[in-house]
């Protein structure tokens, strides 16, 4: 079964090297997939030659996003599986999510779309802004008076948070979680010990997106009173730091994806 693996091997990602990820996960997994690796914006002319397609590190959609819309309409149509599925209810499908949370009680950063709306939230020093379509803290801003055009912005409070963690995620499983003890060095992460707590916070977000397969990662930070909050629920294409991994940890999950992939394409 061929795949088509897209991913951006020159994405300059600040801290990170996608590039080391990816061909690390395709040295992998090339034992059990014939794969073929390809940029996101060539992924739709390419797919009909594949079985199933594989998005991992491909970088921001909104720096091509014609393409990307083009490849998502095309394989809906033409039934091309897609990994992770394209049912993906946060990230994948945009910022709205947080909102959605927020109005739903879960624990999360309070957001609004409208500055219209600013009492709604936590009466703070400063305010995050950042476009609602926005990716990779592009077009981030603080500010003591949020301003916007309603429904494009998206509005939180500035939280002075103690640091962020990240817990990572094939199918329902949980896998491991890394944090950035120094806030002011969101990409310089340690191996994390969950507590029991914690992972139940996080799963809950794993489930509230409803993806039978696929790799989430859940991004949150741990707030001045104790408790964690979601930042992010990135279900399109994760940077799954597998560098710092101890080798085990990184086997463990290389089996995890690869035992997905198969039941995902049975």
């Amino acid at each position: 079964m061929p795949l088509l693996y897209v991913t951006d091997l020159a994405y300059p990602a600040r801290g990170r090297r996608y590039c080391d990820e990816d061909i690390f996960l395709t040295s992998r997994l090339r034992e059990h997939f014939d794969l073929a690796l390809c940029h996101p914006a060539d992924a739709r002319a390419l797919m009909p030659g594949f079985d199933a397609v594989i998005v991992r590190n491909s970088g921001p959609v909104l720096h091509y996003q014609e393409e990307y819309d083009a490849f998502r309409a095309a394989a809906l149509a033409a039934g091309t599986p897609v990994y992770n599925p394209l049912t993906g209810r946060a990230d994948m499908a945009g910022k709205q999510y947080l909102l959605d949370l927020t109005a739903a009680g879960y624990p999360v950063i309070p957001t609004v779309d409208d500055p219209a709306r600013l009492a709604e939230l936590p009466q703070v020093p400063e305010y995050v802004v950042k476009p609602k379509q926005g990716a990779d803290s592009i077009g981030l801003t603080f500010t003591a008076t949020p301003a916007g055009e309603a429904g494009a912005v998206l509005i939180q409070p500035r939280i002075d948070f103690a640091y962020e963690v990240s817990f990572y995620f094939v199918d329902d499983a949980f896998q491991y979680a890394l944090h950035a003890p120094d806030p002011a060095r969101r990409w310089e992460l340690s191996v994390y010990e969950p507590t029991g707590e914690d992972l139940a916070f996080a799963r809950a977000f794993v489930e509230w997106n409803t993806l039978s397969h696929g790799i989430q990662r859940v991004d949150a930070c741990r707030a001045p009173s104790g408790e964690l909050l979601l930042v992010e629920l990135e279900d399109l294409n994760p940077y799954l730091s597998l560098d710092l991994l101890p080798a085990a940890v990184q086997d463990a999950f290389v089996t995890s994806f690869t035992g997905s992939l198969h039941s995902f394409l049975g």
